[in-house]
């Protein structure tokens, strides 16, 4: 009787570990998928210097939204294109962008938030005055698919410059 439940208590403990495991949300490779997405905001603020709206677009999803710090929006890749085309010609022709920091929350395995702090120098308004240095946060989801990271959703936002 002694090794019957043994057996039974080993079996219950087994099958509670299984139990655990198959309810438990798997975790994402946090450091090769943060390495990812960091990689894909750095190819974002390159693209931003060149000024080339294409690769800056190749950043997001098919389907993603953008919002930028007007509250003017794209939807899809080739929209966002479209949206940056004609501002890296003209008011952001010389600007350039600096990430300082970023923060990465994974919600799910494939899904990410990130916020991205960033600063820019270089631009000017529509009369062609250089706007001074300017700063803000962008926030993100991003999603991974085929074992890509794409943004899904972008909100740029201007922060206060600090003296």
């Amino acid at each position: 009787m002694k090794g019957l439940a043994n057996v039974l208590c080993t079996l219950a403990v087994i099958l509670c570990a299984m139990e655990a495991g198959m309810s438990a949300e798997p975790r994402a490779t946090e450091p090769r998928d943060e390495i990812s997405i960091r990689n894909v905001l750095k190819g974002l603020a390159e693209a931003w210097n060149k000024h080339d709206a294409e690769a800056f677009s190749m950043a997001f999803a098919e389907d993603a939204d953008f919002t930028n710090v007007r509250g003017k929006s794209a939807h899809g890749r080739s929209d966002v294109a479209r949206f940056h085309a004609p501002i890296f010609a003209t008011i952001f022709k010389d600007s350039s962008l600096k990430i300082d920091d970023v923060r990465i929350r994974f919600i799910k395995p494939d899904v990410a938030a990130v916020d991205e702090w960033w600063e820019m120098t270089g631009a000017r308004d529509q009369h062609g005055q250089e706007i001074p240095l300017r700063r803000g946060l962008l926030n993100l989801v991003m999603t991974k698919h085929d074992a890509l990271w794409a943004i899904a959703v972008m909100h740029n936002m201007d922060l206060p410059v600090s003296p």
